[in-house]
C-alpha cells in the first residue's frame, strides 16, 4: 500500500513538470502526436492500430490546414506590402521572409476582434 501511494505520488509530480521540460511547438502535431493519442485511445477499445491509423490521418489533415492557413496569410501580406521591382535579385531574398513570420505581421495588422491595428514586431 505504501509502496503504490509513492508510484502514484511520483507518477502526479511527473505529469505535473512535463509541459515545463516540453517545449511549446508553434504547429499542430502531425501524424506522430496524433497518432499515438489515437493508439491509447483505440487501445482503450481494443482497436489501438485503428486508433493509430486515425488519429495519424486526423494529424496530417490539422498541420495541413494550419500550414494552409499560414500561407494564405503570406499571400495576402505579399499583395499588400509588394516588394519593388528595382531590387537585385540579392537584395529580393536577402531580405524575404518566411511564411510564418508574414503570417506573424499579417496578424498584426489585422486583428480579428476588430480593435486598431497594433505595430508590427520588429
Amino acid at each position: 500500500m505504501k509502496n503504490s501511494f509513492r508510484h502514484a505520488v511520483f507518477a502526479v509530480g511527473f505529469l505535473a513538470a512535463a509541459p515545463l521540460v516540453s517545449p511549446a511547438m508553434a504547429e499542430p502535431g502531425g501524424c506522430l502526436k496524433y497518432g499515438a493519442v489515437g493508439a491509447v485511445g483505440g487501445h482503450m477499445v481494443h482497436h489501438g492500430v485503428l486508433g493509430a491509423a486515425g488519429g495519424c490521418a486526423t494529424g496530417m489533415v490539422k498541420r495541413h490546414e494550419y500550414r494552409k492557413g499560414l500561407r494564405e496569410k503570406a499571400a495576402l501580406w505579399d499583395k499588400e506590402h509588394p516588394t519593388d521591382p528595382n531590387q537585385s535579385w540579392l537584395e529580393r531574398h536577402r531580405n524575404a521572409k518566411t511564411d510564418e513570420q508574414k503570417a506573424t505581421l499579417w496578424d498584426a495588422e489585422h486583428p480579428a476582434n476588430g480593435a486598431a491595428p497594433a505595430a508590427p514586431p520588429q
